[in-house]
């Protein structure tokens, strides 16, 4: 490093720390000379004898009312359907992105998140024509009442590249600093903190931002997979340069959302937490499944004060919409986290976040109590199913559906059954009800209704049941379970089981419910 880069270094690192503890020894408040309009502003002494530099105090207050927007953001994660990650600016269609803009503000979003690519927008000069396109997409979503998240440097590696990294960014940046429309940047996509070329790197790069944006929130954001282990070891490798705040990624279970984002909470505090990435993919699942997942995630945010949730993504992506050069276009799944499919027809999911973005609480009735949704649409999940399969029928006792089981078989430690898990957080010491009106025909084996816990890790800490459906022929009775979760429990399975069932079983109107304290 040159010396005059390590005297710029230093007086931005100086910077990011009087801003983040203006009350600091190394920082004092003055005023102008008297007779003067100028505002205060904070006085920074650098390390090693460099001259002190003048900072404007309204800057902190504006990186402080930005960092409080950030956190109430409804985020949405946006690429058009037909044109993914670093194909949104080769091919960027202003045309298709102002629909876009309009359908994300219906949902109910007030901010969305772009991406930008140093390959895609010439590197370490951003081309004149990104560069428009750059402010096209601020513009327009400004337009409908949208503010901009900015993510840089996905799909890069080039870190040992600092001087060129910080020049792209300012460059990019620069003439945004001041802007009210973006609300916040974040450094790079899903940082990899166990990369020590990576953390060099990111070290260099955040205070140059500073130094040109003092007033932008900065962050990091983790893969799904690094979680609360890769926030912390953010934090600990950022200690004398801090963020803002920290972007979680979350793809882990729902059903153990709130455990996962109190993990999350406990790697970074005090700084801030938002959810900036999460969502279930329908290549594999239903839409019931998707839209359950997310209010699971909602519901678990909620609770636990993380008030920015921001869903991965607003559109499905149609064939050949991902660039060919990149991995993600070969995992079917990447296709199908959308709200909406990719010619604009909403999925159950829309609705959960139209929901949410409205304050509205998200309840069980996304579970599909009833069994009244399609196959394809509802959130039950088959376990064991090759032991004897359920099978919605309209032998139903309120409604059209019910679900039935017919020649159930056993295994050595387990029998099947349909479940799902409720919308709503577990918590051990909570008192839940379950409840499910069943009936058979030449009835035998065991058909219950079932609550099994499950701690963070996934270890199974026990059940409890209802009575079983009597032998032979009934008719409809509703069979409950009352129990108080387990210490340690952080989800619960409702189980509809079938085992060792020559006869025919229906299960019909299910309710699920939690105490409070």
């Amino acid at each position: 490093m040159s010396t005059a880069r390590t005297c710029a270094a230093i007086l931005a690192s100086s910077l990011v720390l009087a801003l983040a503890a203006p009350a600091s020894a190394a920082a004092t408040t003055t005023t102008a000379a008297a007779g003067s309009a100028a505002s205060p502003t904070a006085t920074i002494q650098p390390m090693n004898g460099f001259p002190p530099i003048a900072v404007p105090a309204a800057a902190t207050a504006t990186l402080q009312s930005r960092l409080a927007a950030v956190q109430a953001a409804k985020t949405i994660n946006y690429y058009p359907s037909n044109a993914g990650w670093s194909a949104m600016w080769t091919g960027f269609d202003a045309a298709r992105l102002d629909a876009d803009m309009a359908k994300a503000a219906a949902l109910g979003a007030d901010n969305v998140r772009m991406i930008v690519f140093p390959q895609a927008f010439g590197f370490p000069t951003p081309k004149p024509e990104y560069a428009e396109r750059f402010r096209k997409f601020v513009s327009t979503a400004d337009a409908h009442g949208l503010t901009v998240k900015v993510t840089l440097f996905d799909w890069w590696a080039g870190y040992a590249d600092t001087a060129g990294s910080a020049a792209w960014a300012r460059a990019v940046l620069e003439p945004y600093a001041t802007d009210p429309r973006i609300l916040s940047v974040e450094l790079k996509n899903e940082f990899q903190s166990s990369d020590p070329a990576a953390v060099a790197w990111v070290r260099e790069l955040i205070p140059a931002v500073r130094a040109a944006l003092p007033e932008m929130p900065l962050t990091l954001s983790v893969d799904g997979q690094s979680g609360a282990a890769g926030l912390a070891r953010i934090k600990e490798s950022l200690a004398d340069r801090p963020l803002d705040y920290y972007d979680f990624h979350f793809y882990g279970n729902s059903e153990r959302a709130l455990a996962e984002i109190h993990q999350a909470q406990a790697a970074v505090a005090p700084a801030p937490l938002v959810i900036g990435e999460t969502g279930l993919s329908t290549s594999a699942g239903s839409e019931g499944d998707q839209a359950a997942y997310l209010a699971r995630v909602f519901r678990a945010a909620g609770e636990a004060g993380v008030r920015s949730v921001a869903p991965w993504t607003l559109y499905d992506f149609a064939a050949g919409a991902i660039p060919a050069n990149s991995a993600v276009s070969k995992a079917p799944a990447q296709y199908r986290f959308g709200l909406f499919k990719a010619d604009g027809t909403a999925k159950a999911s829309a609705s959960v976040v139209r929901t949410a973005w409205t304050g509205e609480t998200l309840a069980e009735e996304v579970l599909d109590l009833g069994f009244e949704a399609s196959r394809a649409s509802s959130p039950w999940r088959a376990y064991r199913p090759e032991l004897g399969v359920a099978m919605r029928s309209r032998d139903a006792r309120t409604g059209t559906f019910a679900a039935r089981f017919t020649g159930t078989g056993r295994g050595e430690t387990a029998m099947p059954s349909i479940r799902t898990s409720p919308v709503t957080p577990v918590r051990g010491g909570q008192t839940w009800h379950a409840a499910a009106w069943a009936r058979g025909t030449a009835v035998t084996g065991v058909n219950e209704v079932s609550l099994s816990w499950f701690d963070i890790n996934d270890r199974w800490l026990g059940q409890h049941t209802s009575v079983r459906v009597a032998e032979g022929t009934s008719g409809w009775t509703r069979l409950t379970v009352d129990a108080v979760a387990p210490a340690g429990a952080t989800s619960v399975q409702l189980h509809l089981k079938s085992g060792d069932n020559t006869g025919t079983v229906w299960f019909d109107d299910v309710s699920l419910s939690v105490e409070r304290p």
